[in-house]
């Protein structure tokens, strides 16, 4: 499994930026108060990216110490998927609000402060989801699976990997 591409979560970023950014501007146009979202929201994120470190955690502690107690793998499976799953969602809402901050404060007349506050909150919030859940995901794989892998593509090979020999692979005997 390979770690998430920063550069995926950036896409994901500014697609939610221009979400946020035109969402704002498609209200105010049609004569509509500007998105501003629920204080719940920062709390529930930071929660999640709580819950999700809390999780990898375990996983992290049996692969790294010396002791190298068993892990179910589909439990590490699961978790990193939910890591995978949350840095998405973390990228997308910290656009999102970036571009509602964007939006606000592109404006000639002053944004309310707790509007502003409501929404530097949640960008803030889900920043920290994004990155506690790549950290997370870091967790849940094995270490050394990185390109100087002894046990990769380009590492030892195996004393029956006889794959580079000339002849053909199923020789017939005729």
């Amino acid at each position: 499994m390979k770690r998430i591409s920063p550069v995926l979560l950036l896409v994901l970023s500014l697609a939610g930026a221009a979400a946020g950014f035109l969402l704002d501007h498609g209200l105010t146009t049609a004569g509509r108060a500007t998105f501003t979202p629920a204080l719940v929201l920062p709390i529930f994120l930071v929660l999640l990216a709580i819950a999700v470190l809390a999780l990898a955690w375990p996983i992290r502690r049996s692969t790294r110490s010396a002791t190298r107690r068993r892990v179910d793998p589909f439990r590490a499976v699961r978790i990193a998927m939910l890591a995978r799953a949350s840095s998405l969602l973390g990228a997308v809402i910290t656009g999102f609000g970036a571009g509602l901050g964007a939006y606000l404060l592109s404006r000639p007349i002053a944004p309310p402060i707790g509007s502003i506050t409501a929404v530097a909150a949640t960008a803030v919030a889900a920043l920290v989801l994004t990155i506690a859940a790549v950290i997370a995901e870091s967790f849940c794989l094995l270490p050394g699976n990185g390109p100087h892998d002894p046990d990769g593509p380009d590492g030892p090979r195996l004393e029956d990997d006889d794959d580079d020999h000339p002849r053909a692979a199923a020789d017939t005997g005729h």
